[in-house]
């Protein structure tokens, strides 16, 4: 493997990496799931039929809690409403998403975490299966610059297709963007020392691939695996038994 050279100036820890923190989003600095929480209030906003939507977004919300879910199908469907809104539509809804329905649940719990790292000098990231359309808002509101989504297919015009380009930040694919996204900060994984939490096992790929995995509000199964290997458990938002 090419060892790419670090950044001159940046902060490293005692055997000279460069420490990252990595986070999900969704019931991790979020005490809901956006993607889904979006569906429904495209459903509220009368964007979509509050019965068939509700069955598909409820079945596809399912299939992502088995660790089954077609993440193509499943972009396609949830894109669905925003691209026949259009830009200016989609934007002004979204806004009103944030005022609504994100920003009232954004936890000082999960700001001063955020905060934490970047007080440190690390190097921070979100990195999330939720597409950019919905995640961008909300990566922002928590003071992350970088987000690492599902990115967004776009025809000639620039509006959204329903596809997804390239790899979807999606269980395997987590590991692929990050690794992307460090050969763009100019690190190797070897120089780099990755935290990283999660409340998932969809996101099993990426908690065993970084340095510090941290299972976070962490469902039961991720919470049974996480005591079996040693892992740190955080109840960031409240105490679960």
């Amino acid at each position: 493997m090419t060892t790419l050279p670090a950044p001159a100036s940046t902060t490293r820890d005692a055997a000279g990496r460069v420490p990252v923190a990595l986070f999900d989003l969704d019931h991790t600095l979020l005490p809901l799931d956006s993607d889904y929480e979006w569906g429904v209030f495209t459903t509220r906003i009368g964007w979509t039929d509050p019965v068939a939507f509700a069955r598909r977004n409820d079945a596809f919300f399912a299939d992502y809690q088995a660790g089954r879910l077609d993440v193509h199908a499943y972009v396609a469907f949830a894109t669905e409403a925003i691209r026949r809104a259009g830009p200016q539509a989609a934007a002004a809804a979204h806004a009103r998403f944030m005022a609504e329905v994100i920003e009232p649940v954004l936890r000082p719990e999960a700001r001063a975490l955020v905060a934490a790292h970047r007080a440190r000098g690390e190097r921070v990231a979100i990195v999330t299966a939720t597409n950019e359309f919905v995640t961008a808002p909300i990566a922002r509101a928590l003071g992350v610059d970088e987000l690492i989504a599902v990115r967004l297919q776009r025809d000639a015009s620039g509006w959204i297709t329903g596809g997804i380009d390239g790899v979807p930040s999606f269980r395997e694919g987590k590991v692929q963007r990050v690794q992307a996204w460090l050969q763009q900060q100019g690190l190797s994984r070897e120089q780099a020392h990755l935290t990283f939490y999660s409340d998932s096992t969809n996101d099993l790929p990426l908690l065993q691939y970084a340095d510090v995995p941290v299972a976070t509000n962490p469902s039961a199964a991720l919470r049974t695996l996480a005591r079996q290997r040693g892992w740190r458990i955080l109840d960031l938002f409240e105490p679960k038994p």
